[in-house]
């Protein structure tokens, strides 16, 4: 009985193996001739397409011939291609405003103020240079301001590393300096640039930047500048570099030391520091910045300044933010704390509220601000 029962089993399997194996070899052949056929009818519909595409070429060709006379094409060539490079400039606008309110010494501006209206402009030259030009639109002792921030041309072609600027810009010494209005994190600027260099240094001249082909980032530069009231038209030097990298792919930093110096008697150092962190590198979930500079400015005498901050954003959109700024000069040793909070809608669109107390001889001073930033038009990326 037992081996009736195998021979029988082994008959069944006999049977149904090859039968499997058929199906499967039968739905193998199936999908093969699918894809074979996919492909040839993807194959027609290029080549369809790739005949129509040289019949409309040359159909466009012909008409071009047949409505110009034969001397004619060139020129019209270079008469277009002037056409289009007639006015070819990104143009942005980016528009600020303040409500302030003030509790200290008299004299203090209180109430809605317009800050600075920016015009940017900006393209390639050519293929060997671009220009870059801000004009800012303000409103003050109750008349208006045109004011040209920077117009300068700079190099896209130099060979090993080097880039030169020249006309009108902001200094690229220290790290705040060259920075826009707009594109600082609290509504005002820092003491010390305010002391020593009545906000920021802006000149006419020329510079000069090196990158180093290394992975570390390695910078140094150098400018000629006209220096304020100088007749002879270099009345001013600076020279500044910088270092920085990542650690990791959340973290980096960047660190930078300048020297300013004018035929007017100016010495001007700076040192800074910045350090920046994104959770894998995506700084629109989740940033931290912390940032510092420290001045030392020699004139008549010697004074010295110093800021700190930190920016910290959350959840996207929203940042909250504190700086601790402060000069050491002979008359005065004014200090100052500043807390703020912002609401980004987008990157053209920014609402801040700020709160600072000042402590000074001349008196205590409590101050908050509402500030509105909004831009239109091309939009820069920020630097670093």
């Amino acid at each position: 009985m037992r081996v009736v029962l195998i021979t029988s089993v082994v008959a069944a399997l006999t049977v149904l193996v090859p039968g499997g194996v058929a199906a499967q070899d039968s739905e193998i052949e199936e999908l093969r001739a699918a894809v074979e056929a996919l492909r040839s009818d993807y194959e027609a519909r290029i080549a369809e397409l790739e005949q129509r595409l040289a019949v409309a070429e040359q159909n466009a060709v012909q008409s071009l011939n047949a409505a110009a006379p034969v001397a004619a094409p060139a020129a019209a060539q270079v008469s277009q291609s002037r056409a289009d490079a007639a006015f070819n400039p990104a143009i942005g606008v980016v528009f600020q405003g303040f409500l302030n309110g003030v509790e200290g010494p008299a004299g203090e501006e209180e109430g809605f103020a317009v800050g600075e209206t920016e015009l940017i402009m900006s393209a390639n030259v050519d293929d060997k240079f671009t220009a870059y030009l801000t004009a800012a639109l303000a409103f003050e002792d109750g008349e208006s301001e045109l004011e040209l921030e920077e117009a300068w041309v700079e190099t896209t072609a130099l060979p090993a590393g080097l880039s030169a600027r020249f006309g009108r810009m902001f200094s690229g010494i220290g790290y705040q300096n060259e920075r826009h209005m707009h594109t600082w994190d609290f509504a005002d600027q820092a003491l010390p640039y305010d002391a020593f260099l009545d906000g920021r240094y802006v000149d006419n001249g020329v510079q000069v930047r090196w990158l180093a082909p290394t992975d570390l980032y390695v910078e140094l530069s150098g400018e000629i500048m006209q220096g304020e009231g100088d007749p002879s038209g270099l009345g001013s030097y600076s020279v500044f570099g910088n270092v920085g990298g990542d650690v990791g792919i959340s973290h980096s930093w960047l660190a930078g030391l300048s020297h300013l110096e004018q035929d007017s008697g100016q010495q001007l150092d700076i040192a800074h520091f910045v350090w920046k962190w994104a959770p894998d590198g995506n700084w629109r979930q989740k940033n931290f910045i912390f940032q510092a500079e420290y001045l030392e400015n020699r004139d008549i005498s010697t004074d010295s300044g110093w800021y700190a901050q930190a920016v910290y954003q959350p959840v996207p959109r929203w940042r909250v933010g504190a700086r601790v700024d402060e000069v050491d000069l002979d008359a005065d040793d004014p200090r100052r704390f500043s807390i703020m909070l912002d609401w980004s809608n987008s990157e053209f669109s920014r609402l801040r509220f700020q709160a600072s107390r000042s402590d000074s001889d001349l008196g205590d001073e409590n101050a908050w601000t509402l500030q509105y930033i909004h831009s239109i038009g091309a939009h820069g990326a920020h630097a670093f």
